[in-house]
């Protein structure tokens, strides 16, 4: 267990990891985290590169490709 501080950061506030924490989560400065909030707390996790390039991916082709996906859901 690791115990954090909360600290000011221009109007918002934030947590400064410790580096052991950013080593086991291989994440660095500039990165994103995905925070969700789960049953026993929360839970802090880095992102899925390959399934937010999926997202993105779904999201420019949603529209134009409406009435297909509609089909395929049935």
């Amino acid at each position: 267990m690791t115990t954090l501080k909360i600290r000011k950061v221009g109007n918002s506030y934030g947590v400064i990891l410790p580096k052991e924490v950013l080593a086991r989560l291989k994440i660095g400065d500039g990165d994103s985290v995905v925070l969700t909030e789960t049953q026993e707390g929360y839970q802090l996790a880095t992102t899925d590169e390959v399934f937010e390039a999926g997202l993105k991916a779904y999201e420019r082709t949603r529209k134009r490709y409406r009435n297909t996906l509609r089909e395929l859901a049935k």
